[in-house]
């Protein structure tokens, strides 16, 4: 009997001594894995900048952007956020114009493109000119969307999905943060 409790109590401490080394191997690891992944976010932080300001001639970093744009514009534009549905200035708007970049003023929608989508957000079938804005995979969420771009500087506008009435079948939903519209006269 005092042999069989005193090989209960032996792997018993052995157990407790081996969980308490992974315990800590994990605490070390997790340490370890956090501080490389705050190396590794700076040095993309950098390179992403370097990246944007290759690809889009007009990028600028955030620090520059939030200098030009309000508060509700960097958060939509740099930080690649998302209004509120029914809650933004221009998914109700019927006023004959254009629809340019709160950033830099560009063209981008024409209310003749511009269609009721219920989503609460402005929705259109075709940008004024294709070559204004860029489509890129978006994974965040979840999911799978393509996300909208400004061609010249890179910042969010919003997605495009292929649930649009003709001739395209497509409806870029924008966010009205991204946008400033011009009454035409």
């Amino acid at each position: 009997m005092k042999t069989s409790l005193l090989k209960t109590l032996t792997v018993s401490f052995g157990l407790m001594i081996s969980l308490t080394q992974i315990s800590c191997q994990n605490n070390q690891k997790k340490e370890t894995d956090k501080a490389m992944n705050t190396s590794v976010r700076e040095a993309m932080s950098t390179s992403e900048e370097s990246a944007m300001a290759s690809k889009f001639p007009e990028a600028k970093t955030e620090k520059e952007w939030m200098k030009i744009l309000t508060a509700d514009q960097f958060e939509i534009m740099v930080k690649k956020g998302t209004e509120p549905p029914f809650n933004n200035e221009y998914y109700d708007n019927h006023e004959k114009g254009i629809y340019v970049s709160a950033a830099t003023g560009e063209p981008l929608f024409s209310s003749e493109d511009k269609f009721e989508s219920g989503t609460g957000w402005p929705s259109f079938t075709k940008p004024i000119n294709d070559s204004a804005v860029v489509w890129v995979k978006d994974n965040s969420l979840g999911m799978t969307r393509d996300e909208i771009v400004e061609k010249a500087t890179g910042l969010h506008l919003g997605h495009v999905f292929n649930d649009g009435p003709e001739p395209t079948g497509l409806r870029y939903c924008m966010n009205s943060a991204a946008l400033k519209f011009i009454k035409q006269n």
